[in-house]
């Protein structure tokens, strides 16, 4: 008796008990569904020790969280009346007044600074004292910002369109925590919607927090998209092919559960939804549903044979389990290559995924039997699918093609290897915080609108360390910094700079009586009284306090990008790299590049080369697999080939549509293999018995092992290709890339292994089987034919 002879016994004999723990586990599973988190911060790709990470990071000791600007931009020349002016500074007041708000800056927090001859000190003076009651009194203010207060340009206004920007900047203590959340969607959205209402304009809304929490709402209402698409589509599909409601209804139930389970791991490991995270549970039902229609067709072809129930449910378990709980293992095994990687998201990802597939596994192996057990035998209309014309007809045309038309195939194969090298030349590399944001929701047409008119809503700070107190405020460093300055307004992609010298310039054209064509660096000759009048200033240290640390050892340069991807970023870091070298000696000073963005744009290279770190160790734990299984080591290329061809035409593809490589698109390759090489260990594990039973002959051996897997192969794969499908219902177009993808690659992969394969072994194993190199293997996946179960 083997041991999934008496795994089936043991089973079947304690089917209360079994379905009792199943019952107490799901209750324990889904009792951790509350600790679920949503993710408040972007995804970090790097590990925490990373060169990127430890600058960044303290670029935030020096200066705090930078992520913490909301931007609202007017493009209305009707704003510049006075009710519509007012009522624009009114709402902007409202939201300085709030706990959440740090301050705001805009047209009414304009100040002007001026020059106490007196005191030899420059003095802020609001920009108007009282509210304009006059058309003329706003244009009077709108002529003195734009022309005399060049300051303020890009900032609080685009001189050229007349667009006006109000930054609010949010408390940094509360910019990764849900009060976040709670003051986007229920005061700041709410109160900009009223206002539009009321004075006929349109508000413009923007910044980092506001794109990440209109994001993450965004994940929360797709997660049960997917799950209830999943549910739909693999039902249909499994009822097209079964024509069973009970089959369907057993499928459903299993998949349910497992949805619980995998809902209540991400809680119990206390892990963030992220954008990967929450792909884990559709993707077990995607999973599920294959195993399901292998322990089905099973019984009902058990049955279709003997009509024996016990019979027929204990050789579901014996003869399918050991091949199902292999193609799950080495499915989990494609997963389980992200946990070694450095990036805590992508590892996160590979544990959930793992874990689930091999519980799915579980859940489907002792409830299927044992549900089937309590009721009554399949009727004769139950089993007219294993009959089914067309289906035979479609393992008629494969064997054909295999048995006349090999060349044809190998013809075939060759071509879109071609293919798939030449698109892989072609794939382009993207490191975008925001490519995959819904392109239509209203905050991606935001972002587009202040990219263009203020340069881009993503911060990337330089970080100047001038390695002694007080060394940012020599004429020296800011002349230098100013050189950088100037290197940054040369890029279309980055906004104006934001520095300490804007203010020095700033303080120039207060000496000179406001006349702006003194916005410049001081002479060394004018440095020394102008300087002096800023010491003796203080009502200017907060904005101060915004570009220079405290002790006047550290300053920033702040841009803003717009949209771009690594290649551009590249060639402006190259650029930006060349001038700090110049200006800056390394002995002196230190420089670094830094910011959200750019950290993103570093995590994504640092993706693709884990990524084929993980693809590597995937197809070489597959083939010690292989080997293992069936002690032969030209079964592993055999094996190998048909399974990597796919990943090659769906690179080919990538690149030939101009689907870049991203954090989302990586996952494909190595979902994808994990999942293909399923298809070849149930034809290989069929062909080995086949051979057994032929006496090493190899032609009828491939062919009956065709006829046997084809048809659960190709249910299987027409199951995981709409699964994989559901996913373009999404809005990011990186989960939308990363169905599409999968579910072409799945296709692919079933086609190479019912068609390259069987000729593979028809060409090449000749060898192997006269030579009796396919020796028994360690691990029966399919017992011999008939054995005597319950006889």
């Amino acid at each position: 008796m083997n041991f999934w002879t008496k795994v089936a016994g043991i089973i079947l004999r304690n089917r209360y008990l079994v379905l009792l723990c199943i019952a107490i586990v799901t209750a324990l599973l889904a009792s951790q569904i509350k600790n679920i988190q949503f993710s408040y911060t972007e995804a970090n790709l790097l590990p925490e020790n990373h060169e990127a990470n430890v600058e960044y990071n303290k670029f935030l000791e020096i200066f705090g969280e930078e992520g913490n600007l909301v931007l609202l931009g007017i493009k209305d020349s009707t704003v510049f009346t006075p009710e519509k002016f007012n009522a624009w500074n009114k709402l902007v007041d409202k939201f300085d007044g709030l706990d959440e708000i740090d301050f705001t800056i805009s047209i009414a927090d304009v100040k002007e600074l001026k020059k106490d001859t007196k005191k030899r000190k420059f003095v802020l003076e609001p920009l108007y004292k009282e509210n304009p009651n006059t058309k003329e009194e706003v244009l009077a203010i709108k002529k003195q910002l734009f022309e005399q207060l060049p300051f303020y340009d890009n900032l609080l206004y685009n001189k050229n369109t007349g667009t006006l920007q109000t930054a609010i900047y949010i408390k940094k203590e509360i910019i990764n925590t849900p009060v976040r959340r709670d003051f986007i969607y229920n005061i700041l959205i709410p109160e900009i919607e009223k206002f539009e209402k009321e004075n006929n304009l349109d508000v413009r809304i923007s910044g980092m927090p506001y794109i990440r929490t209109l994001n993450a709402q965004n994940i929360q209402d797709e997660i049960m998209l997917f799950v209830l698409g999943a549910l739909l589509i693999t039902a249909i599909i499994f009822f097209f092919f079964f024509r069973s409601f009970r089959a369907t209804f057993i499928t459903l139930l299993v998949v349910l559960i497992g949805v619980v389970w995998a809902f209540g791991f991400i809680g119990w490991f206390h892990y963030e939804i992220t954008v990967l995270s929450a792909l884990i549970p559709p993707l077990i039902i995607v999973i599920g549903v294959p195993n399901a229609v292998f322990l089905i067709n099973k019984y009902q072809q058990e049955i279709k044979k003997h009509g024996n129930q016990a019979k027929s449910l204990q050789r579901v378990i014996s003869k399918i389990g050991n091949a199902t709980l292999m193609t799950n293992i080495t499915t989990a095994s494609g997963f389980a290559t992200f946990v070694f990687v450095k990036s805590s998201l992508l590892r996160e990802f590979g544990i959930l995924a793992s874990v689930n597939i091999i519980s799915i596994f579980i859940l489907a192996l002792l409830i299927i039997p044992i549900i089937y057990s309590f009721m009554p035998l399949p009727k004769k209309k139950h089993l007219n699918h294993l009959e089914r014309k067309w289906i035979e007809n479609v393992v008629d045309w494969m064997e054909t093609t295999v048995r006349e038309n090999r060349i044809g195939v190998y013809f075939t194969t060759v071509f879109f290897i071609i293919f798939g090298i030449i698109g892989i030349y072609q794939i382009r590399v993207s490191g975008s915080l925001i490519e995959d944001m819904p392109k239509s929701l209203e905050f991606y047409k935001d972002i587009k609108f202040f990219e263009s008119e203020f340069g881009g809503i993503m911060p990337l700070e330089i970080l100047i360390d001038t390695k002694k107190e007080k060394g940012v405020m020599k004429l020296a460093t800011l002349k230098k910094m100013e050189k950088i300055n100037e290197t940054i307004e040369t890029f279309p992609e980055l906004s104006k700079p934001v520095s300490i010298v804007n203010l020095v310039k700033y303080s120039k054209q207060a000496y000179y009586k406001g006349n702006p064509k003194y916005y410049q660096l001081p002479t060394s000759q004018e440095q020394n009284y102008i300087l002096s009048y800023t010491k003796n200033s203080n009502n200017d240290a907060s904005m101060l306090n915004s570009f220079v640390d405290s002790t006047g050892r550290y300053a920033r340069i702040t841009t803003f990008m717009k949209d771009i991807g690594t290649d551009k970023m590249d060639i402006i870091q190259e650029r930006l790299k060349a001038v700090i070298d110049k200006e800056f000696p390394s002995e002196n000073y230190k420089v670094s590049l830094t910011g959200k963005a750019l950290v993103f744009i570093k995590g994504t290279n640092y993706l693709i080369t884990n990524l084929v770190f993980s693809l590597s160790l995937a197809i070489i734990l597959i083939a010690i697999f292989m080997a293992w299984m069936f002690r032969s080591p030209q079964m592993i290329l055999i094996s190998l080939i048909p399974n990597i061809l796919p990943l090659l035409i769906t690179a080919g593809l990538m690149g030939f549509f101009d689907i870049p490589i991203k954090p989302s698109t990586i996952l494909v390759f190595s979902i994808a293999f994990g999942i293909s090489v399923d298809d070849t260990i149930h034809f290989l594990a069929k062909y080995r018995q086949e051979l057994m039973e032929n006496k090493w002959r190899i032609k009828p051996s491939v062919y009956a092992a065709l006829r046997e897997t084809g048809v659960s192969m190709f249910y299987t794969s027409i199951v995981l290709f709409f699964g994989f499908l559901t996913f373009t219902l999404s809005s990011f177009g990186g989960t939308i890339a990363l169905g599409g993808l999968v579910s072409v690659t799945l296709l692919l992969a079933m086609v190479s292994n019912l068609l390259l394969l069987p000729s593979l072994l028809l060409t090449f194993e000749k060898r192997i089987a006269n030579k009796k190199v396919f020796r028994e293997p360690s691990l029966k996946i399919i017992p011999p034919k008939e054995d005597n179960i319950d006889e």
